[in-house]
């Protein structure tokens, strides 16, 4: 935490916002996407019972990309 309160006072304050911003559109459509995903996987998994290993895997590559984003965030920022 301390290295990241040092880096945070070298950096330029505009680029830490747009690595915010970035970062928080490229996290949101990410939960869009999740919450999409989680109504079709109801829906199929409720007409054809089954599947549902198939499903978690989808909701886990969506949370993995979204880790992803937050992990390339903080190594830019740090």
């Amino acid at each position: 935490m301390n290295a990241l309160k040092a880096a945070r006072d070298k950096m330029d304050p505009g680029f830490l916002l747009g690595v915010g911003i970035f970062g928080g559109l490229a996290m949101g459509i990410s939960a869009l996407v999740s919450r999409e995903s989680r109504c079709f996987r109801s829906d199929a998994f409720a007409e054809t019972g089954k599947g549902f290993g198939n499903y978690i895997m989808v909701i886990g590559l969506i949370e993995t990309v979204a880790l992803f984003i937050m992990v390339f965030m903080l190594g830019i920022i740090g």
